[in-house]
C-alpha cells in the first residue's frame, strides 16, 4: 500500500504542517486505494455485486447507526466529517482509470475476490516448491464476505483481529478500499468509527516516537476532538492496517515493551505491536492485510481469523467483472469525449467473445484468476477497440500496470538491501522471458524456472529473498499450464508479459556475457588506478626505463576503451536481433501484431488446430515493439519509480544502434501487415525525430487489406502525420475504414499524391471529410480512387 507515501503531511493536521492542501494536491494519496488492479472491485450480484446509490460523487456518506459512544452534536459531526473525508479520498480515480470515460465510476463495477478462511496449521505447512499452484477452498470452509469477517468463529468465540493475506494482484488493496467506502456509506453498522493506516506510511516514520493519538490526529484532523472517546468505543472501533509486510514487528518483550497508554509516544512499530497484543485498546477490532511471507510476523495467538484472498477462482466472477466494466456507457469514448462511442451491440459483442474464450481457452481463465490481469485485459481491449488517448501506448499500459502493482514495494523490509520487488522480478523473470524468446519457446519446465531463480545465489540472505519472492510474487508472473499436452509446465500469465519482461531485461542491461562482466570489473579497477596515474608513474619510473612509460600509460587507457567496444558490439547485436525479429520473412503473411493481440484475448473464430498436428513456430513480434516503447522518456520515468532506472545515455546509445540496423533493413518493401508493425514500433517509441530519420525513404504506404481499427488509424497518423516529404501513393483499399478513421488519417492524406480508398463502404458521412480534404490548402492529391477498377475485356 503506497498512499501514505504520497499524502501531503499538511493534510494530516497542524502537527506536521500548517495549511490544508487542495483536493488536487491530495490526488496522489488516492492512487493506490482507488486502483482496481491489486484487488479488483467489490461486491456483487447476489454476493459479488453491489451498486452504490449513485456513484461516490453523487452520494453522500450516511450515519445510519450512531452508537452510544459518539453521541452528542460535536462528536457526531466529527465522525460525519471523517466519513465525508474518507469517502472523497477513497473514491478518487487514478489517471489510468480515466481512459474508460469521463463518467466512469469504480463504485458501479465492484466484484469481490474470493476470501477463503484458513487455519494456522495451513500457514505452517511448507509451501509448494514453486508456490504456483492455487489451492481451492477447503471443504467445510465456505468463502467469507466482508460482512462476515468479524463473525464469531466455529467455537462461538468473539473475533477481534482478522488477518487477510494474498499474493501480489489478488485484491488486498481493493478489499480495504471497499470496506472503507462501505463504512462511509453506512453499510458496516457494526463499527461506529473506522481508522485506516498504511503500514508503508508508518514505516517511513522510522523509530521517531509518536503516540497513537498523535498518529490518528495527524492523519485525520476531524477526529482530534473525539480521541478521548476511542477507548470507550470498544469493538465498535475498527483499525485497518494495510500492507503489514512494510513494518518490522518485534513481539518479544525484550524488543518491544508493554504500553497501554494511547497518549504515550512510542515508535510506530511498537504501537502496532501493542495494539495487536490487545494491551493497548484491548476491545478494539483490527483488520490486517499483508503478503503471505509476512503472515508469520504476528503470533497466531493474537489472531482470531485468517483469510486467504484467492482472487477470481470462479470464472463467473471473471465474466461478471468483464461484463460490468466493458459495458460502461463511456467505454468506447475517447479522452475528453472525443471519438465515436461504441454502440451497445459492439460492447456486447466484445463481452460475448471474451466469455466464450474464457470457457474454451482455459489458459486465459487461469490468468484472470488474478483480478489484476482482468483489469489488464480490459485496458488492452479498450486500447485496441476505442479511440486512443494522446500518448497512450501498449508499452505504457503494461508499465503503468506494473507500477500500480509494484511501485514502492520492496522485496523484504527486513533485508538491509531494501531491494525493489520489481527490480528483482526484472532480473529473474526477465532472464527466463528472454531465454524463452531467444529459444522461441513459451512453455518452461520446473528446471527452467529454478535455473533462472537460483542462478548466482551464494548467501543465506539471497536464498531468503528468493523464498519471499516465491511466496509473494512468483504467481503474478507465472502460471501452471493447463493446455493439453503441456501439463506440468509453466507459462507467463499472459503471453505479452513474457515479451515485455524480455525487452525490459535487455534495455536494463541485465544480459551480460562473461567477457562483459569481467571486462567491466577490470575497466573499473584500471580506471581507479588511472585516477592517480601520476603516483603510479612516479613509482614505476624508478623501476623501468623511461621508454617503457608511454607503453604503460597507453595500456591504462586501452582497457576501458576495449570494454567500451565490447559493450558497443553487444548493443549492436541486440539491435540486430530485435530488427531481425521485426522483419522475419516467416511472419510476412500473418496478421499484424495488434490483431494477433486481440485474437489472443478474444479467441480465434473458426476451426482450431488439431492437438496431433505439429505446433507452429512461436511468434514474438511484440518483443521489438516493447523494446522501443521502454526506451521512450515516459516509460523510463515510470520504470525509475519501480527501481528499474534506464540511464539516458544508455537509452540514446541503444536507440542509435537500433536506428543503424533499421536504416539497412527498413528500406525493403514490406507486406501491408508487416508495414503496419513497423509503424507500430515507431508509435511505441514515441520519438518523432527518430521516426522521421528512419522513415525518410518511405514513399509508398500500402496497407491494403489491413483492418484499420481506431488504434491503427491513430498509429499511422501519429507516425506519418508530421512528416515533411510527400508520399507518392497511399493505398487503403479493403481496410474497413469508417468516416472517423478518415478524419484521424487526414494529416497522412495531405501528404499523398495518389490515394486509394476502394472497397471500404464509407457511406455518405464520408463525403464531408473528403470535401474538406480536397479543399485543404496543403492537399497534394492528384488521383483519388473510391471505386474498384473495372476489369478489361
Amino acid at each position: 500500500m503506497r498512499w501514505g507515501r504520497y499524502l501531503p503531511r499538511a493534510l494530516w493536521g497542524s502537527g506536521l504542517r500548517g495549511a490544508l492542501q487542495s483536493a488536487d494536491e491530495r490526488i496522489p494519496f488516492l492512487i493506490h486505494w482507488s486502483w482496481p488492479l491489486k484487488g479488483k472491485l467489490p461486491l456483487g450480484l447476489p454476493r459479488a455485486f453491489v451498486r452504490h446509490r449513485g456513484s461516490s460523487a453523487g452520494s453522500s456518506p450516511t450515519s445510519r447507526s450512531r452508537g452510544k459512544f459518539f453521541q452528542g452534536i460535536s462528536a457526531s459531526e466529527a465522525v460525519e466529517r471523517h466519513r465525508r473525508n474518507l469517502a472523497e479520498w477513497f473514491s478518487r480515480l487514478p489517471r489510468e482509470e480515466r481512459q474508460f470515460g469521463p463518467t466512469f465510476a469504480l463504485d458501479t463495477v465492484h466484484v469481490d475476490p474470493v476470501i477463503r478462511e484458513s487455519t494456522p496449521d495451513e500457514l505452517l505447512r511448507p509451501p509448494a516448491q514453486l508456490a504456483l499452484e492455487h489451492q481451492h477452498p477447503t471443504a467445510g470452509l465456505p468463502p467469507l464476505s466482508l460482512s462476515q469477517l468479524f463473525d464469531p468463529d466455529a467455537c462461538g468465540r468473539r473475533v477481534q483481529t482478522v488477518v487477510l493475506y494474498g499474493t501480489v494482484g489478488t485484491g488486498k488493496s481493493t478489499l480495504v478500499r471497499k470496506m472503507v467506502l462501505d463504512w462511509c456509506y453506512g453499510r458496516l453498522p457494526a463499527f461506529e468509527l473506522l481508522v485506516p493506516f498504511s503500514c508503508e506510511d508508518l514505516s517511513s516514520l522510522g523509530s521517531a516516537p509518536a503516540s497513537l493519538c498523535q498518529l490518528v490526529a495527524q492523519r485525520y484532523t476531524s477526529l482530534k476532538e473525539i480521541l478521548p472517546l476511542m477507548a470507550a468505543a470498544g469493538s465498535r472501533l475498527l483499525f485497518v492496517l494495510h500492507g503489514l509486510e512494510r513494518l518490522n514487528l518485534d513481539f518479544r518483550l525484550a524488543g518491544t515493551g508493554l504500553c497501554s497508554d494511547p497518549e504515550k509516544p512510542e515508535a510506530p512499530a511498537a504501537i502496532i505491536v501493542n495494539l495487536l497484543r490487545k494491551y493497548m485498546l484491548p476491545e478494539a477490532s483490527i483488520l490486517v492485510t499483508t503478503r503471505p511471507s509476512a503472515v508469520g510476523r504476528i503470533p497466531s495467538k493474537y489472531v482470531g481469523r485468517y483469510g486467504e484472498i484467492c482472487g477470481f477462482s470462479d470464472t463467473n466472477l471473471q465474466k461478471l467483472y468483464f461484463q460490468l466494466r466493458l459495458n460502461q456507457p463511456d467505454c468506447g469514448t475517447g479522452a475528453g469525449g472525443a471519438g465515436i462511442s461504441a454502440t451497445l451491440a459492439q460492447r456486447d459483442s466484445l463481452v460475448e467473445m471474451l466469455s466464450r474464450n474464457l470457457e474454451g481457452h482455459h489458459q486465459i481463465a487461469a490468468a484472470c484468476f488474478l483480478p489484476s490481469y482482468c483489469w489488464l485485459v480490459c485496458a488492452t481491449l479498450h486500447f485496441l477497440h476505442a479511440p486512443t488517448p494522446p500518448g497512450q501506448t501498449l508499452t505504457s499500459i503494461y508499465t503503468s500496470f506494473l507500477r500500480l502493482n509494484f511501485s514502492g514495494e520492496t522485496l523484504d523490509s527486513t533485508d538491509p538491501s531494501n531491494l525493489s520487488l520489481m527490480a528483482y522480478a526484472a532480473r529473474t523473470m526477465g532472464k527466463l522471458a528472454y531465454e524463452g524468446v531467444s529459444s522461441r519457446k513459451t512453455y518452461f519446465s520446473e528446471d527452467d524456472v529454478r535455473g533462472c531463480l537460483e542462478a548466482g545465489l551464494n548467501t543465506e540472505g539471497e536464498f531468503q529473498l528468493l523464498h519471499v519472492f516465491r511466496r509473494d510474487a512468483l504467481r503474478f508472473f507465472l502460471a501452471p499450464c493447463v493446455e493439453p499436452g503441456h501439463r506440468g509446465t509453466f507459462v507467463f500469465t499472459v503471453p505479452a508479459m513474457q515479451e515485455y519482461l524480455a525487452a525490459l531485461y535487455i534495455v536494463l542491461g541485465l544480459r551480460k556475457t562473461t567477457l562483459q562482466r569481467v571486462g567491466k570489473e577490470v575497466a573499473e579497477l584500471v580506471g581507479r588506478v588511472g585516477e592517480d596515474v601520476s603516483l603510479v608513474l612516479g613509482i614505476v619510473a624508478k623501476l623501468l626505463p623511461l621508454r617503457a612509460l608511454p607503453l604503460l600509460f597507453n595500456l591504462l587507457k586501452v582497457v576501458p576503451r576495449v570494454f567500451g567496444r565490447v559493450v558497443g558490439k553487444s548493443r549492436e547485436a541486440v539491435a540486430q536481433a530485435m530488427v531481425l525479429e521485426m522483419f522475419r520473412e516467416e511472419d510476412y503473411y500473418n496478421d499484424d501484431v495488434l490483431d494477433q493481440m486481440g485474437a489472443s484475448i478474444l479467441g480465434v473464430e473458426g476451426p482450431r488446430r488439431h492437438p496431433d498436428e505439429p505446433p507452429e513456430d512461436e511468434v514474438f513480434e511484440l518483443f521489438p515493439m516493447f523494446m522501443g516503447g521502454l526506451l521512450s522518456a515516459q516509460n523510463r520515468a515510470v520504470l525509475a519509480q519501480l527501481g528499474c532506472p534506464i540511464k539516458t545515455l544508455d537509452a540514446l546509445e541503444n536507440a542509435q544502434a537500433i536506428k543503424k540496423k533499421l536504416g539497412k533493413l527498413g528500406r525493403q518493401v514490406l507486406p501491408p501487415s508487416e508495414l503496419l508493425d513497423h509503424l507500430f514500433f515507431h508509435y511505441e517509441f514515441q520519438n518523432q525525430r527518430f521516426s522521421a530519420e528512419v522513415l525518410s525513404s518511405l514513399r509508398q504506404l500500402n496497407l491494403a487489406g489491413v483492418r484499420m481499427t481506431p488504434v491503427k488509424c491513430t498509429v499511422v497518423a501519429a507516425v506519418l502525420g508530421s512528416g515533411r516529404h510527400a508520399l507518392d501513393e497511399v493505398n487503403l483499399a479493403s481496410c474497413q475504414l469508417d468516416p472517423a478513421g478518415l478524419h484521424t488519417l487526414m494529416p497522412v492524406f495531405l501528404r499523398a499524391r495518389k490515394l486509394g480508398l476502394q472497397l471500404n463502404s464509407l457511406g455518405p458521412e464520408a463525403c464531408s471529410v473528403l470535401r474538406d480534404l480536397l479543399l485543404h490548402d496543403q492537399c497534394q492529391i492528384t488521383t483519388l480512387r473510391m471505386f474498384p477498377v473495372a476489369s478489361q475485356g
